[in-house]
């Protein structure tokens, strides 16, 4: 079995062995349920990671937001660097579901925009469950929504070896089977091409090519080829090839399956016919033959899901499969791999909550003869069905909500920083101004200043998405170099800001809920609270905690609650940061410690989500600029000659990487 082992400079320290040994002793006896309460700042993910490499199982890690989640699988990533760390969340960058408003009669069409870097990791993820033992998937919610048989997925991959039988017809027919698709323009993940006797493949995993060379009906050659480059990167003996979709349905099955629908839409439409909806009948027999007849010719649909329990055979009312079912199970069925829940007191609620929204979303569409009754059960997970599929969990969080404190009993505490990092000072000032103070906008821009002009990062958290990009704007007329941060940017850009912010291309980050959990930004000095006395979700004990945490990875991080009056979760918000900030002082005094800032390398997992263009243009300029500098016009003409004849043979995708070239060297 392959070892999940961790290569990193650091020990565990303060709290964390204890920690590490609890949690360890109680995975290996069975209990289903733990919790690490860590204060921020505390190294949970590296105390995690020890359990995970003790342990030795596959693990699952889920977290409430995609930003969130691409951190930790960075962290993962750079702990364990001969594992398999994956990042698995929805391929949507903007996502409008299908749905109808009785009220004013409106359809929803379903809108969406695919990411194609993301379904290609979402592939790797589940290519690598099935393949390898040292495997670690950071997930968001995303893993409790159906993705299609893993068994199906796994027992149509294909096995190309060199020297097999395998005649031209048959291999292009397989191919298109398991829904590749064939181009003669450049390959993406999951087409091919077929020139002469030759076929070339890129997975839906990597951005590789497979070249398959065929002789008298064998396999003579395969050849791996560098997806950019077109460089050999060398010749194998065999490779495995799995479906280009996670949706596969056998011919026959997909035959069966057509008939049952059929079934059902003839039973739904007397029913609608006798309640007298008349419109509603005939609205949803033209929808349904129409998806029917796309299914039958071309193998697809759009809103295909909606039919999801006939192509996996599911009873009715039966959870579909998930990226759950892809772990690994005993041969009894059990669940054979570990479970993390971070920032628990968030990704518990959301993990709950997904199911009922989207029942009412779905018996609205069918009720008005948009959708089959059938179309429910394309749905995520119920909570006690999530409960079910998983074995021993671990909640972390640095406020644990009621569900875990409830299921776990005591939890765990870390809340000795390795660093000797204490919690921050807070202060606490007014909102409204007067004669001698500005109010809390002009204050806050001053306490920002200083902090900048001293080097540091600020962040300040408002109520609303409006607020935070006025606020923003305002800093920006000031001259601050200034960026907000909320739920309608993408998931992309979410990850690339941050990263700016913390190499310092702008000094003050104003957001509203983002900001809170699991923000790793060791450069913040100031974090800034207006607003603090509205009660509510986002001025909670909790919230207020989470975001006051955001201060506590830097040893100058002081924090400013604006409110003019005390509430009781601002009052037991500081009473626990002062409880803890007492047993750090202690803890410091005790063992000589000075506190020191947390050192952290700036990464980005959106360097792998870069296009494969842009990373070909920046290779070949660190290459050839030399070249260039020694005869710039005798370069460029000779570049010229190689996109045009890049073009005869139409090979544009070269081409349009050297005509960029040329461009940014032109440029300079």
């Amino acid at each position: 079995m392959a070892k999940l082992k961790i290569k990193s400079e650091f020990t565990p320290q303060g709290d964390q062995p204890k920690a590490i040994e609890a949690l360890v002793k109680g995975v290996e006896a069975g209990r289903r349920h733990q919790t690490l309460l860590g204060a921020t700042g505390t190294g949970k993910t590296f105390s995690i990671a020890n359990v995970i490499e003790q342990i030795g199982k596959p693990t699952l890690v889920i977290a409430h937001n995609k930003t969130l989640a691409a951190q930790l699988a960075q962290e993962y990533r750079e702990f364990f660097p001969d594992a398999a760390v994956h990042y698995f969340v929805s391929y949507y960058d903007y996502y409008q579901p299908e749905a109808y408003l009785p009220v004013s009669d409106t359809y929803i069409e379903k809108e969406a925009q695919i990411n194609e870097e993301i379904e290609r990791l979402r592939h790797a993820t589940t290519q690598a469950l099935l393949t390898r033992e040292d495997v670690i998937v950071v997930a968001s919610v995303s893993c409790i929504y159906g993705l299609g048989s893993p068994e199906e997925y796994e027992r149509v991959h294909m096995r190309i070896e060199k020297g097999a039988d395998l005649p031209r017809s048959d291999f292009l027919r397989r191919l298109v089977n398991i829904y590749f698709e064939r181009t003669n323009a450049d390959l993406t993940p999951g087409t091919f091409r077929a020139v002469g006797n030759r076929i070339e493949i890129m997975p839906t995993n990597e951005k590789v090519i497979y070249s398959i060379e065929l002789i008298d009906g064998k396999i003579a050659h395969i050849t791996e080829i560098d997806g950019i480059s077109r460089a050999v990167v060398g010749e194998h003996d065999t490779f495995f090839l799995f479906p280009a979709k996670h949706y596969v349905t056998p011919e026959e099955e997909r035959d069966v399956a057509m008939k049952d629908i059929q079934a059902e839409l003839k039973e739904r439409l007397a029913d609608l016919e006798k309640m007298g909806n008349v419109l509603e009948a005939e609205r949803l027999k033209r929808r349904t033959n129409h998806d029917l007849a796309l299914i039958r010719e071309i193998g697809y649909c759009n809103g295909i899901e909606n039919y999801s329990r006939h192509f996996d055979r599911r009873k009715p009312g039966e959870p579909p499969y998930t990226l759950i079912d892809y772990f690994p199970h005993t041969k009894d069925g059990k669940p054979d791999f570990l479970t993390v829940i971070d920032e628990s007191h968030v990704t518990i609620p959301q993990l709950g909550g997904m199911y009922a929204g989207d029942r009412s979303r779905k018996e609205t569409l069918v009720l008005h003869g948009f959708r089959l009754p059938s179309a429910v059960d394309n749905r995520p997970l119920q909570f006690d069905e999530f409960e079910a599929r998983i074995g021993e969990c671990i909640y972390t969080s640095a406020t644990p909500g009621p569900y875990e404190l409830e299921h776990s009993g005591t939890p765990v505490e870390q809340i000795i920083r390795p660093t000797g990092l204490i919690d921050p000072e807070i202060d606490i000032r007014p909102v409204i101004g007067s004669s001698s103070y500005p109010g809390q906008v002009e204050d806050f821009i001053e306490e920002a200043v200083k902090t900048v002009r001293g080097g540091g990062r600020v962040l300040t958290t408002t109520l609303t998405k409006k607020m935070a990009e006025d606020l923003a704007d305002f800093l920006k007329e000031r001259d601050i170099k200034a960026e907000y941060l909320h739920s309608d940017i993408t998931t992309i850009d979410r990850i690339t800001i941050l990263t700016d912010f913390r190499k310092g291309h702008f000094d003050v980050l104003v957001g509203v809920n983002l900001l809170r959990e699991g923000l790793d930004l060791p450069e913040v000095e100031l974090v800034g609270i207006l607003d603090a006395d509205k009660e509510g979700f986002l001025r909670s004990q909790t919230s207020l905690l989470q975001t006051i945490g955001r201060a506590a990875r830097n040893v100058k991080g002081r924090v400013i609650l604006y409110a003019d009056e005390m509430t009781g979760s601002m009052e037991r918000a500081i009473e626990e940061t002062n409880r803890r900030r007492e047993k750090q002082i202690a803890y410091n005094k005790e063992h000589g410690i000075t506190p020191t800032t947390i050192k952290k390398a700036i990464k980005d997992i959106t360097e792998q989500l870069k296009s494969e263009h842009q990373k070909a243009v920046t290779t070949l300029l660190s290459v050839e600029r030399e070249l260039y500098k020694k005869a710039p016009k005798k370069f460029i003409k000779e570049k010229r000659r190689q996109m045009e004849e890049a073009v005869k043979v139409l090979d544009f995708e070269t081409a349009a990487i050297i005509r960029d070239e040329i461009r940014a060297l032109e440029e300079k």
